[in-house]
């Protein structure tokens, strides 16, 4: 941050903002959380009220806003939130350093939350809690966290609304081909592109730019790494945002992590440490190679990546990204610049970073990064040895897979004293019981595979 307390000069002071309101600048202000699903709820605020009751005296929403599935159901098995319970509030506490401009809405203005209970107790299973708690324990070690996440998604040529009616079937990309790197294929798509790029800069984001992949349509948009939670709350703004841009122009865009058999989109996440100096702390300059530390960082990674990966793919269309020759890991290993493995080493001095490829486009970015911190201070406090690299294709080898089934990663979460240790019981139940929601309504459902296979000739 700078002097001033901002990220940068592009974001607004909580004074700024009540001037901007003042002169009509800035009529609406959307107060905004991120959920388990790692989707942005919250209110839009009348400007006038914001400035006259909400800086000083806060707002609330319901506690379900944590206890609820995709479909906002209400359901069973959550400690926090139930009939028996009431359904009461928490409290809105806002981040100041978070106010940003969206100009892709006619004067409005964005300010993101912490989530408190109303006797001011953090509210331990708000995502943003998980990951602010980890980054606590980097503190006490004199260490901050750098992250970036790089995230894809397809766009298509079809509203939401007609996509909806169409069950979300024979939808039209906006790139009929293979357009990877393609700046042929990216001008098709460019209106679009460039739209998200230039509200994502207005609104604070530091934008490196756009290039086309691999699915028909699939486009990614990169941004400058930034301090953990700085990048968690943009990576939030950037997906709703994106998804509102896309509507504005008749389109439509998807994060599933896999929208059918071809590839899937991946939010690939690269994380460093740093000393709250800004020393490097994961290369000794001296000896030009990567310090002792961060190989047993890595090392942590690897060893806690099969308990952690409810946390890396929180979706049951997430482990169908998980498949061999498709630039999703299937193995639980690491290589230098190696895009096989789990976990992708590059970078050196100031550029030395993990990647951890598990995640998908679906991904919680707050609770990714919390278990990717929590398994690196696991290595570092035990001391653990990297093992050798993995040269060649990793989806040949022999190395521990990653879960290939929610059902399978549920049960090594909920059953992981290593989760328990870094996160606690209730952040542990809480995901847990969000698996179970998830596996039990998929257990339900008839899929138009089942029919098509079925209907006339079982």
């Amino acid at each position: 941050m700078t002097e001033t307390g901002l990220r940068n000069e592009r974001h607004l002071s909580m004074n700024d903002l009540v001037a901007r309101i003042d002169d009509g600048t800035i009529d609406t202000v959307v107060v905004a959380f991120t959920d388990m699903q790692g989707r942005l709820q919250g209110k839009r605020l009348h400007g006038r009220y914001f400035a006259d009751v909400v800086v000083d005296h806060g707002t609330e929403g319901c506690n379900y806003l944590l206890a609820v599935d995709v479909d906002m159901n209400t359901v069973g098995g959550y400690v926090i939130s139930s009939w028996e319970r009431g359904y009461g509030d928490m409290e809105f506490v806002l981040d100041e350093r978070t106010i940003r401009v969206l100009t892709h809405l006619p004067a409005t203005a964005m300010v993101q939350c912490d989530l408190v209970w109303l006797d001011h107790s953090p509210v331990l299973q708000s995502p943003r809690t998980v990951l602010q708690r980890q980054l606590d324990r980097c503190a006490e070690r004199g260490w901050t966290a750098l992250s970036g996440t790089e995230l894809e998604f397809i766009a298509f040529d079809t509203t939401y609304e007609a996509a909806f009616d169409a069950g979300y079937r024979d939808l039209t990309p906006v790139n009929q081909y293979n357009v990877d790197y393609s700046i042929l294929g990216t001008s098709r798509a460019e209106p679009l592109l460039r739209a998200i790029r230039n509200t994502m800069y207005d609104a604070g984001l530091d934008v490196e730019g756009a290039k086309g992949e691999c699915n028909f349509g699939q486009h990614e948009v990169g941004f400058l790494y930034a301090d953990a939670l700085t990048t968690a709350d943009n990576h939030s703004v950037y997906k709703t945002v994106a998804k509102e841009i896309a509507a504005q122009q008749g389109r439509s865009i998807t994060f599933m992590a896999k929208f059918n058999e071809r590839e899937g989109s991946s939010c690939h996440i690269h994380l460093s440490l740093r000393g709250q100096d800004g020393a490097l702390v994961f290369w000794d300059a001296d000896a030009g190679r990567p310090t002792p530390l961060y190989d047993s960082f890595v090392a942590g990674v690897l060893a806690t990546a099969a308990d952690f990966t409810l946390l890396y793919a929180p979706n049951i269309n997430s482990y169908k990204r998980f498949a061999a020759g498709s630039f999703a890991p299937t193995a639980i290993a690491w290589g230098h610049d190696n895009r096989t493995c789990a976990v992708r080493l590059v970078g050196k001095g100031a550029a030395a970073r993990m990647e951890n490829r598990i995640p998908g486009a679906d991904v919680n970015p707050y609770l990714a990064t919390a278990a990717m911190l929590a398994g690196g201070l696991h290595g570092i406090e035990q001391g653990l040895e990297l093992e050798p690299e993995l040269v060649g294709n990793a989806y040949d080898s022999d190395k521990p897979h990653v879960p290939h089934t929610m059902t399978e990663a549920r049960e090594r979460f909920a059953t992981s004293e290593l989760a328990r240790a870094a996160f606690g019981d209730e952040v542990v139940d809480h995901y847990t019981n969000m698996a179970d929601v998830e596996l039990a309504a998929y257990g339900a459902a008839v899929t138009d595979w089942e029919l098509r296979r079925g209907f006339e000739r079982l």
